[in-house]
Protein backbone atom coordinates (compact mmCIF):
# COMPACT_ATOMS: atom_id res chain seq x y z
CA UNK A 1 0.00 0.00 0.00
CA UNK A 2 3.18 2.39 -0.22
CA UNK A 3 2.88 3.88 -3.76
CA UNK A 4 -0.75 5.39 -2.24
CA UNK A 5 -0.89 8.74 -2.71
CA UNK A 6 -2.04 9.70 0.71
CA UNK A 7 -2.55 13.25 1.97
CA UNK A 8 -3.26 12.60 5.96
CA UNK A 9 -5.73 15.26 7.35
CA UNK A 10 -7.53 14.26 11.17
CA UNK A 11 -10.55 16.04 10.82
CA UNK A 12 -11.65 15.08 14.89
CA UNK A 13 -10.23 17.40 17.49
CA UNK A 14 -9.37 14.03 19.54
CA UNK A 15 -7.53 15.80 21.66
CA UNK A 16 -10.46 17.64 23.77
CA UNK A 17 -11.40 14.48 24.93
CA UNK A 18 -8.19 14.18 27.31
CA UNK A 19 -7.34 16.39 30.44
CA UNK A 20 -4.57 18.83 30.21
CA UNK A 21 -2.25 16.63 31.79
CA UNK A 22 -2.45 14.11 28.72
CA UNK A 23 -1.45 16.57 26.06
CA UNK A 24 1.79 16.39 27.27
CA UNK A 25 4.95 14.91 26.05
CA UNK A 26 6.16 12.22 27.14
CA UNK A 27 8.81 12.01 29.64
CA UNK A 28 11.60 10.05 30.20
CA UNK A 29 10.92 7.94 33.36
CA UNK A 30 9.21 5.37 32.39
CA UNK A 31 7.01 4.82 35.70
CA UNK A 32 5.69 8.21 34.83
CA UNK A 33 4.73 7.09 31.22
CA UNK A 34 3.07 4.10 32.43
CA UNK A 35 0.83 6.03 34.97
CA UNK A 36 -0.27 8.71 31.99
CA UNK A 37 -1.57 5.68 29.82
CA UNK A 38 -3.39 3.75 33.01
CA UNK A 39 -4.95 6.63 33.32
CA UNK A 40 -6.22 7.11 29.75
CA UNK A 41 -6.71 3.23 29.71
CA UNK A 42 -8.69 3.11 32.90
CA UNK A 43 -11.38 0.22 33.06
CA UNK A 44 -10.30 -0.99 29.68
CA UNK A 45 -9.36 -4.36 30.19
CA UNK A 46 -8.37 -5.33 26.36
CA UNK A 47 -5.59 -3.44 26.95
CA UNK A 48 -2.41 -5.03 28.09
CA UNK A 49 0.78 -3.69 29.49
CA UNK A 50 3.59 -5.43 29.43
CA UNK A 51 7.38 -4.72 30.85
CA UNK A 52 10.41 -6.62 30.71
CA UNK A 53 14.16 -5.74 30.03
CA UNK A 54 16.45 -5.92 27.37
CA UNK A 55 19.85 -7.47 28.24
CA UNK A 56 22.20 -5.07 29.66
CA UNK A 57 20.27 -2.36 28.11
CA UNK A 58 16.96 -0.80 29.97
CA UNK A 59 13.76 -1.52 30.77
CA UNK A 60 11.37 -1.53 28.54
CA UNK A 61 7.52 -1.06 28.49
CA UNK A 62 4.72 -2.40 25.56
CA UNK A 63 1.34 -1.49 25.49
CA UNK A 64 -0.98 -2.43 22.65
CA UNK A 65 -5.03 -4.07 22.38
CA UNK A 66 -4.60 -8.05 22.26
CA UNK A 67 -7.81 -8.21 20.27
CA UNK A 68 -6.27 -5.86 17.52
CA UNK A 69 -2.87 -7.19 16.96
CA UNK A 70 -1.09 -10.25 15.15
CA UNK A 71 0.65 -11.12 18.63
CA UNK A 72 2.62 -14.23 17.25
CA UNK A 73 4.52 -11.61 14.63
CA UNK A 74 5.13 -9.17 16.96
CA UNK A 75 6.59 -11.61 19.40
CA UNK A 76 8.80 -13.20 16.73
CA UNK A 77 9.90 -9.93 15.27
CA UNK A 78 9.98 -7.87 17.42
CA UNK A 79 9.79 -9.16 21.19
CA UNK A 80 12.04 -12.69 20.95
CA UNK A 81 15.14 -11.01 18.94
CA UNK A 82 15.33 -8.01 21.43
CA UNK A 83 14.53 -9.95 24.61
CA UNK A 84 16.73 -13.93 23.54
CA UNK A 85 19.09 -12.79 21.01
CA UNK A 86 22.17 -11.15 20.78
CA UNK A 87 22.91 -7.75 19.64
CA UNK A 88 22.54 -7.59 15.90
CA UNK A 89 25.72 -8.23 13.42
CA UNK A 90 26.44 -4.97 11.86
CA UNK A 91 25.30 -2.52 14.14
CA UNK A 92 28.63 -1.20 15.43
CA UNK A 93 28.28 0.44 19.41
CA UNK A 94 24.58 1.23 20.58
CA UNK A 95 24.50 4.70 21.79
CA UNK A 96 21.21 4.59 23.12
CA UNK A 97 17.65 2.17 22.80
CA UNK A 98 16.91 4.40 20.42
CA UNK A 99 19.24 3.33 17.90
CA UNK A 100 18.53 -0.35 18.41
CA UNK A 101 15.00 0.90 17.54
CA UNK A 102 16.13 2.58 14.15
CA UNK A 103 18.65 -0.30 13.00
CA UNK A 104 16.67 -3.49 14.12
CA UNK A 105 12.67 -2.71 14.15
CA UNK A 106 11.83 0.48 12.13
CA UNK A 107 13.81 -0.13 9.03
CA UNK A 108 11.77 -3.90 9.07
CA UNK A 109 8.43 -2.90 9.77
CA UNK A 110 8.38 1.06 8.86
CA UNK A 111 7.58 1.79 12.25
CA UNK A 112 7.61 5.48 13.40
CA UNK A 113 8.36 7.39 16.73
CA UNK A 114 5.70 9.46 18.40
CA UNK A 115 5.97 11.43 21.30
CA UNK A 116 2.53 12.83 22.07
CA UNK A 117 0.74 10.78 24.13
CA UNK A 118 -2.65 11.59 22.55
CA UNK A 119 -1.27 10.78 19.09
CA UNK A 120 0.70 7.48 20.97
CA UNK A 121 -3.02 6.40 22.40
CA UNK A 122 -5.02 6.81 19.03
CA UNK A 123 -2.07 4.34 17.13
CA UNK A 124 -3.05 1.77 19.94
CA UNK A 125 -6.17 2.41 19.10
CA UNK A 126 -5.66 1.70 15.63
CA UNK A 127 -3.70 -2.16 16.37
CA UNK A 128 -0.33 -0.43 16.67
CA UNK A 129 1.99 -1.70 19.61
CA UNK A 130 3.29 1.41 21.34
CA UNK A 131 7.22 0.42 22.79
CA UNK A 132 8.33 2.65 25.91
CA UNK A 133 11.58 2.66 27.04
CA UNK A 134 13.39 4.26 30.37
CA UNK A 135 15.57 7.03 29.46
CA UNK A 136 13.72 8.22 26.15
CA UNK A 137 10.71 10.60 25.48
CA UNK A 138 9.60 9.31 22.67
CA UNK A 139 7.94 5.71 21.75
CA UNK A 140 7.87 3.40 18.90
CA UNK A 141 4.60 2.71 17.05
CA UNK A 142 4.95 -1.10 15.53
CA UNK A 143 1.96 -1.84 13.09
CA UNK A 144 1.12 -5.55 13.86
CA UNK A 145 -2.76 -5.43 13.05
CA UNK A 146 -4.54 -8.54 12.47
CA UNK A 147 -8.44 -7.91 11.88
CA UNK A 148 -10.64 -10.54 10.54
CA UNK A 149 -11.77 -9.95 7.13
CA UNK A 150 -14.21 -12.11 5.08
CA UNK A 151 -12.48 -13.04 1.42
CA UNK A 152 -13.55 -11.56 -1.67
CA UNK A 153 -16.93 -12.43 -2.43
CA UNK A 154 -19.56 -11.84 -5.48
CA UNK A 155 -21.54 -8.99 -4.95
CA UNK A 156 -24.93 -9.26 -3.40
CA UNK A 157 -26.63 -5.97 -4.69
CA UNK A 158 -25.48 -5.93 -8.31
CA UNK A 159 -25.41 -9.42 -9.84
CA UNK A 160 -24.34 -9.81 -13.52
CA UNK A 161 -23.73 -12.40 -15.81
CA UNK A 162 -20.89 -11.37 -17.67
CA UNK A 163 -18.49 -9.44 -15.45
CA UNK A 164 -15.59 -9.35 -12.45
CA UNK A 165 -17.64 -11.43 -9.42
CA UNK A 166 -15.34 -9.81 -6.84
CA UNK A 167 -16.53 -6.89 -4.46
CA UNK A 168 -15.56 -4.66 -2.14
CA UNK A 169 -15.41 -5.93 1.61
CA UNK A 170 -15.17 -3.70 4.92
CA UNK A 171 -11.28 -3.32 4.96
CA UNK A 172 -10.19 -0.04 3.23
CA UNK A 173 -6.99 -1.24 2.32
CA UNK A 174 -8.32 -3.86 0.73
CA UNK A 175 -10.71 -1.88 -1.09
CA UNK A 176 -7.91 0.25 -2.14
CA UNK A 177 -5.57 -2.36 -3.46
CA UNK A 178 -8.73 -3.97 -5.98
CA UNK A 179 -8.81 -0.15 -7.26
CA UNK A 180 -5.25 -0.16 -7.80
CA UNK A 181 -5.21 -3.17 -9.32
CA UNK A 182 -7.11 -1.86 -12.37
CA UNK A 183 -5.94 1.45 -12.57
CA UNK A 184 -1.96 1.05 -12.37
CA UNK A 185 -1.22 4.34 -12.62
CA UNK A 186 0.73 7.21 -10.22
CA UNK A 187 -2.43 9.32 -11.38
CA UNK A 188 -4.68 7.86 -9.43
CA UNK A 189 -4.10 9.95 -6.34
CA UNK A 190 -5.53 8.65 -2.89
CA UNK A 191 -5.96 11.41 -0.13
CA UNK A 192 -7.06 9.93 3.50
CA UNK A 193 -9.32 11.40 6.05
CA UNK A 194 -10.28 10.44 9.65
CA UNK A 195 -13.81 10.89 10.22
CA UNK A 196 -15.43 10.88 13.92
CA UNK A 197 -14.92 11.96 17.21
CA UNK A 198 -15.24 8.50 18.68
CA UNK A 199 -14.94 6.23 16.17
CA UNK A 200 -11.35 7.68 13.63
CA UNK A 201 -12.86 6.06 10.93
CA UNK A 202 -10.71 6.41 8.16
CA UNK A 203 -11.94 7.88 4.84
CA UNK A 204 -10.13 7.93 1.28
CA UNK A 205 -11.17 10.10 -1.54
CA UNK A 206 -9.58 8.95 -5.04
CA UNK A 207 -9.81 10.41 -8.28
CA UNK A 208 -7.30 10.63 -11.70
CA UNK A 209 -5.25 13.42 -11.84
CA UNK A 210 -5.66 15.14 -14.87
CA UNK A 211 -9.09 13.86 -15.81
CA UNK A 212 -11.09 14.42 -12.47
CA UNK A 213 -12.41 18.61 -12.52
CA UNK A 214 -10.64 20.11 -10.38
CA UNK A 215 -13.30 22.08 -8.66
CA UNK A 216 -15.43 19.00 -8.28
CA UNK A 217 -12.24 17.66 -6.18
CA UNK A 218 -11.47 20.19 -4.20
CA UNK A 219 -15.55 20.72 -3.32
CA UNK A 220 -15.42 16.75 -2.05
CA UNK A 221 -12.32 18.07 0.17
CA UNK A 222 -14.43 20.85 1.38
CA UNK A 223 -17.75 18.81 2.65
CA UNK A 224 -16.06 15.94 4.00
CA UNK A 225 -13.88 18.05 5.80
CA UNK A 226 -16.49 19.93 7.49
CA UNK A 227 -18.29 16.89 8.60
CA UNK A 228 -18.32 16.65 12.47
CA UNK A 229 -19.25 13.49 14.15
CA UNK A 230 -19.18 10.78 17.44
CA UNK A 231 -18.97 8.20 14.72
CA UNK A 232 -19.27 6.88 11.31
CA UNK A 233 -20.75 3.25 10.79
CA UNK A 234 -21.53 3.32 7.21
CA UNK A 235 -20.87 5.30 3.77
CA UNK A 236 -24.27 6.28 4.31
CA UNK A 237 -23.71 8.53 7.13
CA UNK A 238 -21.17 10.66 4.72
CA UNK A 239 -23.51 10.15 1.71
CA UNK A 240 -25.77 12.24 3.90
CA UNK A 241 -23.50 15.41 5.07
CA UNK A 242 -22.03 15.80 1.47
CA UNK A 243 -25.59 15.74 -1.21
CA UNK A 244 -26.40 18.94 -2.66
CA UNK A 245 -30.45 18.75 -1.67
CA UNK A 246 -30.90 16.20 1.39
CA UNK A 247 -35.11 16.19 1.14
CA UNK A 248 -34.88 15.26 -2.32
CA UNK A 249 -36.82 11.72 -3.09
CA UNK A 250 -33.90 10.80 -5.70
CA UNK A 251 -30.22 9.61 -4.18
CA UNK A 252 -27.56 12.24 -5.42
CA UNK A 253 -24.68 9.88 -4.48
CA UNK A 254 -23.56 6.97 -6.30
CA UNK A 255 -22.80 3.72 -4.09
CA UNK A 256 -21.84 0.44 -5.18
CA UNK A 257 -19.31 -2.41 -4.22
CA UNK A 258 -18.41 -3.48 -7.45
CA UNK A 259 -14.27 -2.31 -7.93
CA UNK A 260 -14.97 -2.68 -11.74
CA UNK A 261 -17.73 0.35 -11.45
CA UNK A 262 -15.81 2.36 -9.48
CA UNK A 263 -12.91 2.51 -12.05
CA UNK A 264 -15.24 2.98 -14.86
CA UNK A 265 -16.72 5.87 -13.33
CA UNK A 266 -13.17 7.25 -12.13
CA UNK A 267 -12.14 6.72 -16.00
CA UNK A 268 -14.97 9.18 -16.87
CA UNK A 269 -13.53 12.04 -14.61
CA UNK A 270 -15.55 11.16 -11.11
CA UNK A 271 -14.21 11.17 -7.80
CA UNK A 272 -15.38 7.52 -5.10
CA UNK A 273 -15.34 7.91 -1.39
CA UNK A 274 -14.09 4.75 0.38
CA UNK A 275 -15.16 4.58 3.87
CA UNK A 276 -13.90 1.40 6.46
CA UNK A 277 -15.92 -0.88 7.85
CA UNK A 278 -18.57 -0.56 4.68
CA UNK A 279 -18.32 -2.48 1.29
CA UNK A 280 -20.44 0.18 -0.31
CA UNK A 281 -18.32 3.02 -2.22
CA UNK A 282 -19.56 6.36 -2.62
CA UNK A 283 -19.03 8.32 -6.28
CA UNK A 284 -20.30 11.57 -7.40
CA UNK A 285 -21.09 13.46 -9.44
CA UNK A 286 -24.78 10.99 -10.27
CA UNK A 287 -27.10 11.75 -13.18
CA UNK A 288 -30.57 11.08 -13.28
CA UNK A 289 -29.36 8.36 -16.81
CA UNK A 290 -26.39 7.23 -14.46
CA UNK A 291 -28.73 5.36 -12.23
CA UNK A 292 -30.39 3.18 -14.59
CA UNK A 293 -27.25 2.18 -16.38
CA UNK A 294 -25.83 -1.20 -15.37
CA UNK A 295 -22.05 -2.31 -15.33
CA UNK A 296 -22.77 -5.42 -17.69
CA UNK A 297 -24.44 -2.97 -20.15
CA UNK A 298 -20.82 -2.32 -20.91
CA UNK A 299 -19.50 -5.74 -21.16
CA UNK A 300 -21.79 -6.88 -23.04
CA UNK A 301 -22.31 -5.69 -27.14
CA UNK A 302 -23.65 -2.44 -28.11
CA UNK A 303 -26.62 -3.80 -29.59
CA UNK A 304 -27.99 -5.88 -26.88
CA UNK A 305 -27.07 -3.34 -24.47
CA UNK A 306 -29.47 -0.63 -26.00
CA UNK A 307 -32.45 -2.92 -26.11
CA UNK A 308 -32.11 -3.53 -22.52
CA UNK A 309 -31.83 -0.01 -21.91
CA UNK A 310 -35.15 1.15 -23.72
CA UNK A 311 -36.62 -1.73 -21.51
CA UNK A 312 -35.56 -0.55 -18.52
CA UNK A 313 -36.89 3.41 -19.40
CA UNK A 314 -40.53 1.79 -20.13
CA UNK A 315 -40.09 -0.17 -16.96
CA UNK A 316 -39.34 2.84 -15.24
CA UNK A 317 -42.22 4.44 -16.07
CA UNK A 318 -44.68 1.33 -15.40
CA UNK A 319 -43.00 0.93 -12.23
CA UNK A 320 -43.48 5.16 -11.35
CA UNK A 321 -47.02 5.79 -13.45
CA UNK A 322 -49.16 2.50 -13.86
CA UNK A 323 -50.76 2.16 -10.94
CA UNK A 324 -51.61 5.41 -10.80
CA UNK A 325 -53.08 5.21 -14.06
CA UNK A 326 -55.28 2.64 -13.52
CA UNK A 327 -56.67 4.25 -10.40
CA UNK A 328 -57.55 7.71 -12.60
CA UNK A 329 -58.86 5.52 -15.11
CA UNK A 330 -60.80 3.69 -13.23
CA UNK A 331 -62.38 6.42 -11.47
CA UNK A 332 -62.76 9.47 -13.32
CA UNK A 333 -62.34 8.54 -16.90
CA UNK A 334 -63.79 5.31 -17.75
CA UNK A 335 -64.22 5.94 -21.14
CA UNK A 336 -60.97 6.27 -21.86
CA UNK A 337 -60.92 2.56 -21.59
CA UNK A 338 -61.87 0.27 -24.21
CA UNK A 339 -65.47 -1.23 -23.48
CA UNK A 340 -64.45 -5.30 -23.60
CA UNK A 341 -61.77 -4.14 -21.19
CA UNK A 342 -63.89 -1.99 -19.11
CA UNK A 343 -66.48 -4.57 -18.51
CA UNK A 344 -63.96 -6.96 -17.27
CA UNK A 345 -62.84 -4.41 -14.63
CA UNK A 346 -66.16 -3.76 -14.03
CA UNK A 347 -67.23 -7.44 -12.92
CA UNK A 348 -63.85 -7.85 -11.60
CA UNK A 349 -64.44 -5.05 -9.28
CA UNK A 350 -68.81 -5.47 -8.93
CA UNK A 351 -68.12 -7.01 -5.35
CA UNK A 352 -64.76 -4.63 -4.27
CA UNK A 353 -66.44 -2.28 -1.21
CA UNK A 354 -62.89 0.15 -1.39
CA UNK A 355 -62.57 2.45 -3.89
CA UNK A 356 -60.03 2.04 -6.86
CA UNK A 357 -57.76 4.77 -4.57
CA UNK A 358 -58.43 3.11 -1.83
CA UNK A 359 -57.64 -1.07 -3.16
CA UNK A 360 -54.64 0.55 -4.31
CA UNK A 361 -53.17 1.78 -1.67
CA UNK A 362 -53.71 -1.11 0.97
CA UNK A 363 -52.06 -3.68 -2.02
CA UNK A 364 -49.04 -1.39 -2.72
CA UNK A 365 -48.39 -1.20 0.80
CA UNK A 366 -49.00 -5.04 1.29
CA UNK A 367 -46.26 -5.71 -1.73
CA UNK A 368 -43.70 -3.43 0.04
CA UNK A 369 -44.44 -5.41 3.51
CA UNK A 370 -43.61 -8.46 2.08
CA UNK A 371 -40.58 -7.20 -0.15
CA UNK A 372 -39.21 -5.88 3.69
CA UNK A 373 -40.01 -8.74 5.22
CA UNK A 374 -38.37 -10.93 2.64
CA UNK A 375 -35.03 -8.83 3.26
CA UNK A 376 -34.96 -9.19 6.66
CA UNK A 377 -36.33 -12.64 7.25
CA UNK A 378 -33.26 -15.72 7.41
CA UNK A 379 -32.10 -15.87 3.67
CA UNK A 380 -33.19 -20.05 4.04
CA UNK A 381 -36.64 -19.06 4.60
CA UNK A 382 -36.80 -15.19 2.53
CA UNK A 383 -37.48 -16.54 -0.67
CA UNK A 384 -40.28 -19.04 0.65
CA UNK A 385 -41.94 -16.42 2.86
CA UNK A 386 -42.03 -13.73 -0.28
CA UNK A 387 -43.66 -16.09 -2.80
CA UNK A 388 -46.01 -17.76 -0.33
CA UNK A 389 -47.07 -14.63 1.32
CA UNK A 390 -47.79 -13.20 -1.85
CA UNK A 391 -49.40 -16.17 -3.57
CA UNK A 392 -51.78 -16.89 -0.31
CA UNK A 393 -52.69 -13.47 0.45
CA UNK A 394 -53.25 -12.32 -3.20
CA UNK A 395 -55.54 -15.25 -3.98
CA UNK A 396 -57.24 -15.16 -0.58
CA UNK A 397 -57.75 -11.05 -1.13
CA UNK A 398 -59.45 -11.84 -4.12
CA UNK A 399 -61.75 -14.55 -3.04
CA UNK A 400 -62.61 -12.49 0.02
CA UNK A 401 -63.43 -9.59 -2.24
CA UNK A 402 -60.91 -6.87 -0.57
CA UNK A 403 -59.30 -6.42 -3.91
CA UNK A 404 -59.80 -6.72 -8.00
CA UNK A 405 -57.83 -9.44 -9.86
CA UNK A 406 -57.03 -5.94 -11.80
CA UNK A 407 -55.37 -4.23 -9.40
CA UNK A 408 -53.58 -7.73 -8.22
CA UNK A 409 -52.04 -7.44 -11.72
CA UNK A 410 -51.32 -4.19 -11.47
CA UNK A 411 -49.31 -4.28 -8.40
CA UNK A 412 -47.42 -7.49 -9.44
CA UNK A 413 -46.19 -5.76 -13.16
CA UNK A 414 -45.07 -2.46 -11.11
CA UNK A 415 -43.33 -4.64 -8.17
CA UNK A 416 -41.56 -6.58 -11.70
CA UNK A 417 -40.60 -3.03 -13.16
CA UNK A 418 -39.52 -1.74 -10.49
CA UNK A 419 -36.63 -4.70 -10.20
CA UNK A 420 -35.03 -3.61 -13.12
CA UNK A 421 -34.02 -0.70 -11.98
CA UNK A 422 -29.62 -1.33 -11.36
CA UNK A 423 -29.36 1.06 -8.62
CA UNK A 424 -31.62 -0.38 -5.78
CA UNK A 425 -31.40 3.71 -4.01
CA UNK A 426 -33.01 5.25 -6.84
CA UNK A 427 -35.38 1.98 -6.95
CA UNK A 428 -36.11 2.62 -3.81
CA UNK A 429 -36.76 6.51 -4.63
CA UNK A 430 -39.55 5.44 -7.05
CA UNK A 431 -40.75 3.50 -4.92
CA UNK A 432 -41.49 5.75 -2.69
CA UNK A 433 -42.87 8.25 -5.31
CA UNK A 434 -45.50 5.80 -6.17
CA UNK A 435 -47.62 6.80 -3.23
CA UNK A 436 -48.31 10.41 -4.23
CA UNK A 437 -48.49 9.57 -7.71
CA UNK A 438 -51.53 7.18 -6.68
CA UNK A 439 -52.79 9.97 -4.42
CA UNK A 440 -53.04 12.59 -7.03
CA UNK A 441 -54.70 10.05 -9.37
CA UNK A 442 -57.62 9.15 -6.85
CA UNK A 443 -58.37 12.68 -5.91
CA UNK A 444 -57.52 14.72 -9.30
CA UNK A 445 -57.92 11.50 -12.16
CA UNK A 446 -55.39 12.88 -14.85
CA UNK A 447 -54.81 16.31 -14.10
CA UNK A 448 -53.71 14.85 -10.87
CA UNK A 449 -51.22 12.45 -12.54
CA UNK A 450 -50.23 15.65 -15.10
CA UNK A 451 -49.62 17.33 -12.17
CA UNK A 452 -47.10 15.23 -10.61
CA UNK A 453 -45.29 14.29 -13.74
CA UNK A 454 -44.60 18.18 -14.02
CA UNK A 455 -43.82 18.44 -10.89
CA UNK A 456 -41.18 16.00 -10.63
CA UNK A 457 -39.63 17.46 -14.13
CA UNK A 458 -39.32 20.30 -12.57
CA UNK A 459 -37.62 19.01 -9.27
CA UNK A 460 -35.38 17.03 -11.01
CA UNK A 461 -34.55 19.21 -13.67
CA UNK A 462 -33.09 22.05 -10.69
CA UNK A 463 -31.24 19.16 -8.95
CA UNK A 464 -27.57 18.98 -9.08
CA UNK A 465 -24.94 16.89 -7.94
CA UNK A 466 -21.82 18.69 -6.66
CA UNK A 467 -22.60 21.21 -9.65
CA UNK A 468 -23.53 19.08 -12.15
CA UNK A 469 -27.08 19.03 -13.60
CA UNK A 470 -28.86 16.01 -12.80
CA UNK A 471 -31.10 15.45 -15.49
CA UNK A 472 -27.99 16.15 -18.00
CA UNK A 473 -27.83 15.55 -20.48
CA UNK A 474 -31.63 15.88 -21.81
CA UNK A 475 -31.32 19.01 -19.48
CA UNK A 476 -29.20 20.81 -20.30
CA UNK A 477 -29.03 19.44 -23.85
CA UNK A 478 -25.50 17.80 -24.51
CA UNK A 479 -26.01 16.17 -27.65
CA UNK A 480 -22.94 14.37 -27.74
CA UNK A 481 -23.28 12.81 -24.20
CA UNK A 482 -26.55 11.15 -25.71
CA UNK A 483 -24.24 8.55 -27.16
CA UNK A 484 -24.31 6.70 -23.80
CA UNK A 485 -28.29 7.27 -22.66
CA UNK A 486 -30.42 7.26 -25.78
CA UNK A 487 -28.17 4.71 -26.80
CA UNK A 488 -25.32 3.06 -25.98
CA UNK A 489 -22.46 3.14 -28.70
CA UNK A 490 -19.77 1.00 -29.47
CA UNK A 491 -16.80 1.42 -27.57
CA UNK A 492 -14.63 2.44 -31.08
CA UNK A 493 -17.29 5.49 -31.04
CA UNK A 494 -17.18 6.91 -27.51
CA UNK A 495 -14.28 8.74 -28.37
CA UNK A 496 -15.45 11.58 -25.58
CA UNK A 497 -15.66 11.19 -22.04
CA UNK A 498 -19.23 13.12 -20.81
CA UNK A 499 -18.71 16.55 -21.57
CA UNK A 500 -21.44 17.75 -18.67
CA UNK A 501 -18.47 17.03 -16.03
CA UNK A 502 -15.81 19.24 -17.92
CA UNK A 503 -13.33 16.60 -17.49
CA UNK A 504 -9.49 17.96 -18.06
CA UNK A 505 -8.73 15.54 -20.40
CA UNK A 506 -12.10 15.10 -22.76
CA UNK A 507 -10.68 13.09 -25.34
CA UNK A 508 -10.47 9.66 -24.09
CA UNK A 509 -10.30 6.69 -27.25
CA UNK A 510 -8.50 8.16 -30.72
CA UNK A 511 -11.11 8.23 -33.43
CA UNK A 512 -10.17 5.71 -36.73
CA UNK A 513 -10.51 2.54 -34.27
CA UNK A 514 -13.86 1.18 -36.22
CA UNK A 515 -13.23 -2.62 -37.03
CA UNK A 516 -13.44 -3.35 -40.84
CA UNK A 517 -12.34 -6.39 -42.67
CA UNK A 518 -9.33 -6.33 -44.69
CA UNK A 519 -9.28 -7.68 -47.90
CA UNK A 520 -6.27 -9.47 -49.13
CA UNK A 521 -3.81 -9.07 -51.95
CA UNK A 522 -6.49 -10.94 -54.48
CA UNK A 523 -9.37 -8.39 -53.54
CA UNK A 524 -11.01 -11.38 -51.61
Amino acid sequence: MGDFCMNQKFISKQETQYSDDHLIQLTTDITQNKQIFTNIFENCSDVVFQSFEIKDHTHLLVIYIEELIDTKHFESVILKPLMYEDQPNGLGNLSSIRQLFQEQITSALGAKTLCKVTDITQQVLRGHVAVLAQGENKALLVNVLNLEKRGLEEPSSELVIRGPKEAFIENIASNLALLRKRLRTPRLKIEKFTIGELSQTDLAIAYINGIATNSIIEEVRKRVSSIQIDGVMESGYIEEFIEDLPFSPFPQVHNTERPDVVASMLLEGKVAIFVDTTPFVLIIPMTFWSALQSSEDYYERFMLSTSIRWIRYLFLLIALFLPSLYVALTTYHQEMIPTSLLISIAIARENVPFPALVEALIMEIVFEALREAGVRLPRAVSQAMSIVGALVIGQAAVQAGIVSTPMVIVVAITGIANFTIPRFNFGNAIRLLRFPMIILAGTLGLYGVLLGILTLLLHVASLRSFGVPYFSPISPLSLGDLKDVVIRKPWWAMNFRERIIRNLNPKRIPEGQKPSPKRGKDGN
